[in-house]
Order: structure tokens, then sequence, then C-alpha cells
């Protein structure tokens, strides 16, 4: 068994009365990849930014590679971290939203390499490599000079995968990687996602994609309600489900 990545414990959040996450518990292991299904309002995507403290937790808390995100532990107290020591930890959370989030201004390279030299201070000619290297992987090698508005909505979703993956990430966070994309372009964005899978990657997924889910996921989650209902490998939760409303969801969506 490889060791726990990524711990959410007893993860609660609200937004004024709004109660999204009530009390989520997930572990994902190294190596693996998590698939978070479940219908619009379950709290997938808060979860999703509450792990990478985009949205900060009333109670509960996160740990990725055993360390607090988001906080330091002072005997039994938790105390925020300066903005400065978040944005530091999140250089290890690579995230792509659903909408690519690329810099307008910027070539698919410039893309690339902004997070590396400015956040990790590493030397821009290295920087370079590693995205060429990247661009390549995702099948985009010929389109380091282009700008964002110059590509199709899955190329620029494959070049925010390899700006995640610029950063050499510890886990890498999917929020609905192919809801803005028009159906044909879906399949490329889904191949890279998968050839990463391949690659041990440690992935939480959060998507509609069934048969993606039932293909690369080891564990799937089911969430509803703001917690979770069903998890467990894709043969049980997909095939096999034990609860109700796991079976209600499926029935519409298979």
């Amino acid at each position: 068994m490889s060791a726990v990545m990524v711990d959410v414990h007893s993860v609660h959040k609200s937004f004024g009365p709004l109660e999204v996450l009530r009390g989520v518990d997930l572990k994902v292991r190294s190596g693996e990849v998590t698939v978070i299904l479940g219908p619009s309002g379950s709290g997938k995507s808060t979860l999703l930014r509450t792990i990478n403290h985009l949205e900060k937790v009333n109670r509960g808390w996160i740990s990725i590679d055993g360390e607090l995100i988001g906080y330091r532990r002072s005997g039994d107290k938790l105390h925020e971290l300066k903005e400065k020591e978040v944005l530091k930890q999140r250089t290890g959370i690579g995230f792509v939203f659903q909408n690519f989030n690329l810099f307008p201004h910027l070539t698919v390279l410039e893309n690339l390499i902004e997070a590396p030299v400015s956040a990790l201070r590493r030397p821009r000619k290295e920087a370079e490599e590693t995205a060429r290297r990247l661009l390549d992987r995702v099948g985009l090698a010929d389109k380091s000079g282009a700008y964002p508005r110059q590509l199709s909505g899955g190329q620029q979703q494959r070049v925010a995968i390899a700006r995640a993956l610029a950063l050499e990430p510890k886990v890498l966070l999917f929020d609905e990687p192919t809801s803005a994309l028009d159906p044909e372009l879906v399949g490329e964005v889904l191949d890279v996602i998968k050839d990463l899978a391949g690659t041990g990657t440690t992935m939480i997924v959060v998507t509609h994609e069934i048969g993606f889910a039932r293909e690369v996921a080891d564990t799937v989650v089911f969430m509803d309600g703001g917690v979770v209902v069903e998890q467990g490998p894709p043969s049980a939760v997909l095939d096999n489900p034990q609860q109700e409303r796991t079976r209600a969801f499926l029935s519409k969506v298979l």
C-alpha cells in the first residue's frame, strides 16, 4: 500500500447560511487517481478548492504529503498561514480549472514558464526546456509561440495541464476539465489525463465523464448534499452501488 498523499479530515465549509461541505473525509494515496462524481451543487468543486486553500475550511483540516494546508498546528489550535506561505504550498498542488485560466497576454510558452521562474526562482533557460518538453507531451510542441485566443478550447486546456505540470506538483486537481469544451474536443483532453494517470501522477478529478472514471480511476467517490455518500473501486461504485442515492444518480447519467 502506498502512503496517503491527500488527507481530508472532517471538512466543513459554509457560505453564509449555506452549508456546502458537511464533514467530508477523503484519503488519496500516492500515485492513485480519485474521480469525484455527483450532481451539481453537491460540493465537489468546493472540496477541490479547499484542498489548495482557495477556499478556507470552517472546521476540519487537510494535509498533503503530511503537511497541513493553509494552517499550522499549535497544540490543539490551528492558525492560518500568511498568504505568502499559502502561495508557496500551492506550488506543490497543480490545479486545472474548467475555463483554462490562461494568461491571455502571454504566449503558450510564457504561460508555462511564468510560475516556475517567479514562484520557484528557476533559471529561465531551465524553465523553457521543461516547458517545451511538457508541450510536446500534451501534443502541442508547435504552439509555443501562439496566444491562447489562437487555440481551440481543447488545446487551451492541454496547455493548462502542461502549465500545472511545470511546477512538478505532488498532486494534480482537475475541476470538470472538459465541461467547457465542445463534445468533439473532450477526447483529446481526457487522453492527456489518461496518459498522466499511467505515469503514477496523484490526481483528483471532478468530472461527469463516467466512462473516463470507469477506465482510469482507482477510486470513485460519489458526493451529494455536501457529504461523501459512497466510495470504492469503479467496479463497485459504478456497477454495484450500495446506496440508493448513488443508484438514482447513475440511472440518470449512464
